[in-house]
């Protein structure tokens, strides 16, 4: 039976991703039978993108959280039968519209109201937005349990631990891959001067700004750490991360009888898409395969605390719950927009989660439970205006 897919962040890397996937698939399959429709799509600003893919894959409804797109988006689906909607209110809607499957690949904190409404309605989210978990794990996860709703992973380390996870009290360890991003092997010295050009060209992925900026500082890992902790429910102690630049194994479980079960595979998203978006069954795609002759040796060393910070803020702020993770996501995703434009270096970008964790550890902010949108919101508010201002304080760090 063909299933119904949402995609909520249409027209980002996971989203295009998503897109070649449904039609390899559907492509495979007998012309009566196709394997996946779309029920709805939404996308930020990129209305051309938006209207590109709404007519690639003919979903029943396209919604544009720029209300200023709406005339756009009409007009570039004349026509076609599509229908068409815009706001931040549309999106929660469209999130809300009955599937299968929705594929909640929004970047950033701002994914997080549409995939909770997906949740709310019982749905199964394929979750490709770790921003949601890092700052609501609590409140999506019990929210998943009170309405029925299935959680998948989409994040190539999280998919790949929830292909070998098998009786979960028998794991010692759970072990998630990096590849060290493109200053792997620099100094902090050559870090202090880096572009956003050379901090977003991944040696291994092919993924938005930001999403590449968080591989160059190590701060996908942080996220991803406290993800694998929410999502299979394990102690900070027993996920541990390791670098790994061929980015071919890209998560262990490791078992109490001295076994531990890898998922490997070529660095393409799409991988770990299809098999949310096929689970509990499998489909074609046309991923190039794994060939280890060729690639000849994996390689794999521990985390650099001292370059790359950003792991061991995420063990600190895993022991300090739920709040503590919401201000390192907004912490890091203010510095992060910081540097793209200019207005901090490199560097500054841990140096800002650092000192926010600092900051919230002394303030009255450690009391929130951040198990409501309301507080979550607060405090997310809250820690990019007080990053900002650090920022602007102390422009003479280096890297600064």
């Amino acid at each position: 039976m063909v299933q119904q897919i949402s995609i909520m962040g249409a027209t980002g890397s996971i989203g295009l991703s998503a897109a070649d996937v449904i039609e390899d698939a559907n492509a495979a399959a007998p012309p009566s039978e196709p394997v996946f429709a779309v029920e709805a799509l939404s996308a930020g600003r990129q209305v051309d993108a938006l209207v590109a893919l709404a007519r690639r894959l003919k979903p029943k409804i396209a919604v544009i959280a720029d209300e200023a797109g709406l005339p756009a988006l009409r007009a570039g689906l004349d026509g076609t039968g599509i229908e068409s909607a815009a706001g931040e209110a549309a999106c929660i809607e469209a999130a809300t519209r009955p599937c299968d499957k929705l594929l909640a690949a929004i970047s950033g904190s701002a994914g997080l109201a549409s995939t909770l409404a997906a949740v709310r309605r019982g749905t199964t989210v394929a979750l490709a937005n770790k921003e949601s978990i890092v700052c609501a794990g609590g409140l999506i996860l019990s929210e998943a349990r009170e309405f029925g709703a299935t959680i998948l992973p989409v994040d190539s380390e999280h998919n790949a631990i929830f292909q070998v996870l098998q009786d979960k009290g028998d794991v010692e360890q759970l072990t998630i891959t990096a590849s060290g991003g493109p200053f792997r092997l620099h100094s902090l010295e050559a870090m202090a001067v880096a572009t956003p050009d050379e901090a977003k060209a991944h040696p291994n992925w092919d993924m938005g700004i930001k999403n590449s900026i968080d591989s160059a500082t190590l701060m996908n890992k942080a996220l991803e750490f406290i993800e694998a902790a929410y999502l299979f429910d394990l102690p900070a102690e027993q996920i541990e991360v390791l670098i790994h630049p061929q980015s071919i194994i890209h998560g262990m479980a490791h078992y109490k009888d001295g076994s531990v079960l890898a998922q490997l595979g070529v660095p393409d998203m799409k991988t770990p898409i299809a098999h949310a978006l096929a689970w509990p069954g499998r489909v074609e795609t046309r991923v190039a395969r794994l060939d280890l002759a060729t690639i000849g040796q994996l390689d794999f060393a521990p985390v650099d605390d001292g370059r790359f910070p950003a792991v061991a803020y995420a063990k600190r702020a895993s022991a300090l719950g739920n709040a503590a993770a919401t201000v390192l996501n907004s912490a890091n995703e203010a510095a992060v927009t910081a540097f793209i434009s200019g207005r901090c270096g490199f560097l500054d970008i841990s140096w800002a989660v650092g000192e926010m964790l600092d900051m919230f550890e002394a303030s009255n902010f450690s009391g929130l439970s951040c198990m409501s949108l309301e507080e979550i919101e607060y405090l997310d508010t809250r820690v990019r205006d007080l990053t900002d201002k650090s920022l602007q304080r102390a422009p003479s760090r280096p890297g600064g």
